[in-house]
């Protein structure tokens, strides 16, 4: 097994009974301060309640002493530990890219752990909108992300086929369909109605299928037009999500959990635990003794619950399962509810540390230089898959992955049109592209990939940083997985990317003597590794010309 830093403090971090998932190495900006930096001491005082130069003391002392890798340990500033590693430390990382190749970065866990995410969800009453679009790739990324952290995922999309909205598509189609056949007065077409150009589709659908035989608008006719409208609205949003690789493994019907009693089920729970009372024609959890400040209405009045109680009895479905992670996507909507949810879940006896909620900020769109509202010349509904056909796939993927969920992301239309450096997606892959363009003009000149190149004549600057960069790899796979942020493995490639610009302009690989050009090629084919490796995980194609 070759040597790695994260092996190398492990032992040492155990024996203190520090958490080695928080360990990170960043380089120093001062290159006097060695090669790499961790401040592990510093995130871990609080919980040990030492001084971090006392932590980092101890964790210097119960390191082994291993010169033909690490040069030098040195303690700095209010905790830091720094390192200076050796010739051969280098030489054995870029070995160990090489080795793993097309897995490098994947971590395999013992006890095959499960995790399950859901992400999308959105109510079939139309196509996916941009609006969709953060949701969507946050939660397929981070669905990649845990499964390179070695957890066999379920992907999952709650089907929200219930309530108002669904009675409102199917008036919205029935009042279409009785347009298309000759009515001038609309049965139906408040504000509350949805009034896109699909809305005829479905109609007309209706009308190819059972003719006028819906006009008189019964119950059973409103139910053939809800029918269809779920069926058509779902069909486009699978069909949207295919086009971005994304997939779902289970749909969980919102309507079972009252076919089902569930609803009642955890109801007659609350009542019989004593947290929910009625009053004033309406049932009421009582979550200020959960803690919160305020009790909140499950069932209104009218008879009808709100929104909280089938999230609650969704949640101890979840909880039930036995997955070790539960992630939630949510938007910025959802915020003031997300506690009062979790805190019945957890008054049902569900363990709620394992359900992990993502709530992402709005996405605003800018567009030279001024906000910009995305519509289309007819003003008809501008959808995901139009952004998708202006922009491209890889675009709008890495667009809505780029920032933090918890800040406000602003998507920049001029930027995302771009096809130079000024564009990440285009920076990124076309690193990629001119890294596979190396290996078409070595070929040319005689030279292969070679597993036994002289990996110990890399001693430029340029060479050492961009393996510096790429060794990251996997740890930085290991914290987008603990904190959910693909944004960081965003963030990382471009500085691999950069790296290896610096590494393209300094160091020649063709026309260089024999075993420093077949070096620095099996520096770029580790390179070309981390990238393709990193744009999967994103869910970006790694084009091999541009």
């Amino acid at each position: 097994m070759s040597f790695s830093l994260d092996s190398y403090f492990q032992p040492a971090l155990a024996s203190l009974n520090i958490d080695a998932a928080t360990l990170n190495f960043e380089e120093p900006k001062n290159k006097q301060h060695g090669d790499f930096s961790t401040n592990i001491a510093m995130t871990m005082a609080k919980v040990l309640g030492k001084a971090p130069r006392a932590i980092a003391q101890d964790i210097i002392a119960a390191l082994p002493a291993v010169p033909d890798y690490v040069e030098a340990i040195e303690l700095a500033g209010a905790g830091f530990i720094n390192l200076r590693m050796s010739k051969r430390y280098f030489e054995e990382r870029l070995h160990a890219v090489l080795e793993a190749g097309e897995s490098f970065g994947r971590t395999s866990r013992a006890g095959a752990p499960t995790a399950n995410v859901e992400y999308v969800s959105a109510n079939p009453t139309g196509p996916l909108h941009p609006g969709h679009g953060r949701n969507i790739m946050l939660g397929d990324t981070i669905a990649r992300i845990l499964e390179w952290n070695g957890y066999t995922v379920t992907r999952e999309y709650y089907f929200n086929n219930a309530g108002n909205q669904m009675n409102n598509l199917a008036r919205s189609v029935y009042a279409r369909y009785c347009q298309l056949l000759g009515d001038k007065e609309f049965p139906f077409d408040d504000e509350n109605g949805y009034k896109g150009e699909y809305i005829y589709t479905i109609a007309q659908e209706l009308i190819n299928e059972h003719g006028d035989a819906l006009k008189n608008g019964t119950p059973e006719d409103l139910a053939q037009c809800k029918s269809k409208g779920e069926a058509w609205c779902f069909a486009s949003i699978q069909q949207t999500l295919a086009r971005l690789d994304v997939r779902h493994d289970v749909f969980f019907n919102e309507n079972s959990l009252y076919t089902e009693g569930k609803i009642n089920a955890i109801v007659e729970e609350f009542k019989a635990k004593g947290l929910a009372y009625e009053k004033d024609g309406a049932w009421w959890i009582a979550t200020s003794q959960l803690g919160l400040e305020n009790d909140r209405v499950i069932i209104k009045s009218s008879g009808e619950p709100t929104y909280r109680l089938p999230d609650m009895a969704y949640h101890k479905i979840k909880c039930e399962r036995g997955d070790e992670v539960i992630v939630d996507i949510f938007g910025a909507d959802h915020l003031a509810t997300v506690k009062e949810v979790l805190a019945g879940v957890q008054a049902l006896g569900c363990d709620t540390s394992k359900i992990k909620v993502i709530i992402h900020q709005m996405v605003s769109f800018l567009k030279d230089g001024q906000p910009y509202k995305l519509s289309k010349r007819n003003g008809e509904q501008y959808t995901l898959d139009d952004l998708m056909n202006d922009l491209g796939v890889d675009v709008v993927r890495y667009f809505f992955l780029m920032r933090s969920a918890d800040t406000q992301l602003i998507f920049d239309i001029n930027v995302a049109m771009e096809q130079s450096e000024k564009n990440p997606v285009f920076y990124l892959q076309y690193a990629h592209a001119r890294l596979c363009s190396i290996f078409e003009n070595a070929r040319e000149k005689g030279m292969v990939e070679n597993a036994q190149a002289p990996l110990h004549v890399l001693v430029h600057d340029a060479e050492i940083a961009l393996i510096k960069i790429l060794d990251k790899f996997p740890m930085i796979l290991r914290r987008a997985g603990l904190s959910l942020e693909p944004h960081i493995v965003a963030e990382y490639l471009r500085e691999v990317a950069a790296a290896f610009h610096v590494f393209y302009h300094e160091c020649r690989i063709i026309g260089v003597e024999a075993d420093l050009g077949q070096a620095r090629l099996e520096l770029a084919r580790a390179a070309r590794h981390v990238l393709k490796n990193g744009l999967s995980v994103l869910g970006i194609g790694a084009p091999e010309k541009m």
